[in-house]
């Protein structure tokens, strides 16, 4: 890099004095714009390998599916391959009467008479022609002064409108773009379209589409707001005007960009899914259509299985979508922050499904998208408390109390930072089994019998009799209590006393299960916790006590249990 930039690039001004006129930024996006996808034009001329014929039938077919009636199905005049394919479309009725194809030309005589001929016999077609008007074009590629560049647009038009006239079973549009009007003079890209407007001759019926591509995207989006602003306020005939932009994304600006154009007047948004495209790709439409969504706008376009969507995509494309892309990366609803996670967890908690969505770090409910919960939380070194419950909750129906969630997520985080890899939700539950379901030495639970005498005196309520098998012996307790737990601690032939008890049905109807979590403290011991599942809530509390009685006796040092034994 130089060490001054300012000798060698200059900021692009599209007006020579400040555009005050400028509305759009109090302006808020109410109603979707009409879609058009060029996945299949402009999408496709970007890949390594262009789609086979096969592959973008599939395409086309899926852009049906989600709900879009404008589809640029290809540039008939660029290859055979396109121009076969655009005839397969129109000779097999591939078409919904509802979906209006678009063909793209150059202005060039040959060019346009073989794309015009590409889509004759479709019901609904758009001729969709372009040519350079930028100054650095008319200096550095064509050599040409403004004239002669507005001349080569009028031409074409001529031409299109003479060749289309001549297949009236066909509703034809037509579709002009000065190409590159990002970086052309507003003026003279108003001047150009104002000619094209006189030869077509459109009506509030039969509208033209003026599509105002970022071909390169120079500028800041507020500034390409500015310009389309602009146009829309002073172009002739704007009632008879379809406004449209066409942003790229070099400067990885392009979804507030077209966001802020709709701001400013724009009618209609070109794009591909996932952002597909020459050099850093088209506008996004996956993203733009579920912000509007997640602003409480229906889209017009059905992104309700959204991994369908991007599988299909990602096969037809053969790129990959980003695992960090917005709303369709496999990563996007996943959590990893222990402070994220706990924010989520008691977001789903308070969640109610009549209400509106406000669960903390997740802008959008992923089923809305056809997608799980599974994944939202994930667990690796850099997770805490509220994540590991969180799976532990959703796979298991385990609601650990809050000093459980912390002591185990001591267990979690020795595990990732000795693997410094991701657990996930089936290993989070073999550590919980290890470290307390699993948990029967050196006492385990044979059987108990428990009898009770309402007239006994206090402490006495309740009688046990409990066969405990300790290091492989087999042992007869009997104890006395106010209920069944106090009763069992007094059979015991250790010091326990619980600090805190939780308990919790698993499932439903004849295979429900209880869950039982005990906090006990073992003689003069820091606290610790014990679990407990069983189909009697009385066997599930004992056995929780005895997870907990045993965890404490795995911490003693060999030496201190050789002296006590």
């Amino acid at each position: 890099m130089i060490s001054n930039p300012s000798e060698k690039y200059r900021p692009f001004v599209p007006f020579t004095r400040d555009f005050s006129e400028r509305t759009w930024p109090s302006k808020r996006i109410t109603h979707p714009p009409i879609w058009m996808s060029t996945d299949l034009r402009d999408g496709n001329q970007s890949l390594i390998e262009p789609m086979s014929v096969d592959r973008k039938l599939r395409f086309f077919e899926q852009l049906v599916k989600i709900g879009f009636k404008e589809i640029e199905v290809g540039f008939p005049s660029a290859s055979q391959t396109d121009f076969d394919f655009v005839r397969k479309l129109v000779d097999e009725n591939r078409i919904p009467d509802d979906v209006t194809i678009i063909v793209l030309t150059q202005s060039r005589d040959d060019l346009i008479r073989q794309t015009v001929a590409s889509a004759v016999g479709a019901k609904n077609a758009i001729v969709h022609l372009y040519n350079a008007c930028a100054p650095a074009f008319r200096k550095i590629v064509f050599n040409m002064s403004k004239d002669e560049v507005k001349e080569i647009a009028l031409e074409g038009t001529r031409l299109v409108k003479e060749l289309t006239s001549q297949h009236p079973e066909t509703y034809w549009r037509y579709e002009y773009s000065p190409e590159v009007f990002s970086t052309t003079e507003p003026e003279f890209a108003l001047d150009v379209c104002n000619a094209v407007t006189e030869v077509w001759q459109p009506t509030p019926e039969s509208k033209i589409i003026f599509n105002l591509p970022a071909t390169i995207e120079t500028t800041s989006p507020n500034l390409y707001a500015d310009q389309v602003e602009w146009m829309h306020n002073n172009l002739n005939q704007r009632d008879c005007i379809v406004l449209s932009v066409h942003p790229h994304n070099d400067r990885g600006t392009a979804v507030a960009a077209a966001e802020f154009s709709v701001m400013a007047g724009a009618d209609r948004i070109e794009g591909c899914l996932f952002g597909s495209g020459e050099r850093t790709g088209n506008v996004d439409l996956v993203t733009l259509a579920l912000n509007l969504y997640t602003q409480g706008v229906h889209p017009g376009l059905d992104f309700s299985d959204i991994d369908e969507v991007r599988r299909c995509v990602e096969y037809c494309n053969q790129l990959p979508v980003h695992p960090r892309h917005p709303y369709a990366g496999d990563l996007v609803f996943t959590a990893f922050s222990g402070s994220h996670q706990d924010a989520i967890k008691k977001g789903f908690a308070q969640q109610k499904s009549d209400a509106v969505w406000e669960v903390p770090y997740l802008p959008i409910d992923p089923a809305d998208l056809g997608r799980s919960y599974d994944a939202v939380i994930r667990v690796n070194s850099q997770s805490g408390k509220g994540g590991v419950s969180y799976l532990l909750e959703q796979e298991h129906g385990l609601v650990l109390p809050r000093r459980l969630q912390i002591e185990f997520s001591r267990a979690i985080q020795r595990v990732t930072d000795e693997t410094g890899a991701e657990v996930t939700a089936a290993q989070v539950f073999d550590v919980f089994s290890e470290e307390y379901l699993d948990r029967n030495q050196p006492y385990q639970l044979v059987r108990h019998r428990i009898t009770g005498n309402p007239q006994a005196a206090s402490g006495s309520q309740f009688a046990i009799e409990v066969e405990i098998e300790k290091n492989g012996q087999v042992h007869q307790l009997t104890g006395k209590g106010d209920g069944a737990i106090s009763a069992f601690v007094d059979a015991l032939d250790v010091d326990v006393k619980i600090m805190d008890y939780h308990e919790h049905a698993i499932g439903t109807g004849t295979n429900t299960r209880a869950a039982c979590y005990v906090e006990i403290r073992v003689g003069d011991s820091p606290t610790g916790f014990g679990v407990g599942i069983h189909g009697d809530i009385v066997t599930a509390s004992f056995m929780a006590i005895l997870s907990g009685v045993n965890r404490h006796i795995a911490t003693i040092p060999a030496e201190a249990m050789a002296e006590s034994a």
